[in-house]
């Protein structure tokens, strides 16, 4: 089987984003680039029922090379960030703060300084049809040189060297996302990070933890099944 490897890895990340919560359903989509080759989960497949066979494989310009079934819709958005960035895996999720925060502001405002482990800065696209040119148009855009991007009305998008590096960018996310909602709601005016801070907490980061680079690991969940960041 092609990119067996990559396949697996796109079934597991689905079946761990649905344990996570930062799916619902079919929502959601995931891909990994090997070489000049995109492994990407299907369109409208429940992702207990997916499996590596099921996982398309397509070329950079969206041309199936080993595609049971329809790619996902957002097969644009996922080619779009591998034409204009480095990125070799593309997470897009419609989890539950990303996508609430992504109506009210157009950018994450800077209550936390793991903002630093996506770039710095998280922009919110304006609103596209999901599946839309468009819609991929405006997402690199927001990206940016950055590792995340919140899609106006939608989602999140995270990318990373490899898809477990994306995947916990995802989780970072969701989780600045849902600190930034509780203090977008409480009426206070909050004292948020300055660009000096968040520049600071960048190097900082750098050579953190056991390996370098983001440096830390997610993967531990709370009582509630959600995402915790990790101490």
């Amino acid at each position: 089987m092609l990119l067996a490897d990559a396949r697996r890895q796109v079934v597991e990340t689905c079946r761990r984003a649905v344990e996570d919560r930062l799916v619902i359903g079919t929502a959601g989509n995931v891909s990994v680039r090997v070489g000049d080759l995109v492994a990407v989960t299907p369109s409208g497949l429940d992702y207990a029922e997916l499996t590596p066979e099921l996982v398309g494989v397509h070329e950079l310009d969206g041309a199936a090379v080993e595609a049971p079934l329809k790619p996902t819709s957002e097969l644009p958005m996922h080619l779009a960030v591998y034409a204009d960035t480095d990125a070799r895996a593309v997470v897009h999720t419609h989890s539950i703060a990303a996508a609430a925060l992504s109506v009210l502001v157009d950018e994450v405002p800077p209550v936390h300084y793991y903002l630093a482990l996506l770039g710095g800065r998280v922009l919110v696209a304006p609103y596209r049809p999901f599946g839309s040119p468009e819609l991929a148009v405006v997402l690199i855009e927001a990206l940016g040189d950055r590792s995340a991007c919140l899609l106006g009305n939608h989602g999140a998008v995270t990318t990373g060297d490899d898809l477990a590096q994306a995947y916990q960018r995802a989780g970072f996310l969701e989780w600045v996302c849902e600190v930034a909602i509780k203090v977008v709601g409480s009426g206070v005016a909050p004292r948020l990070l300055t660009e000096q801070q968040m520049a600071e907490a960048t190097r900082n980061f750098v050579g953190y933890g056991q390996s370098a680079g983001d440096g830390l690991q997610l993967g531990v969940v709370d009582g509630g099944g959600g995402l915790l960041p990790p101490l």
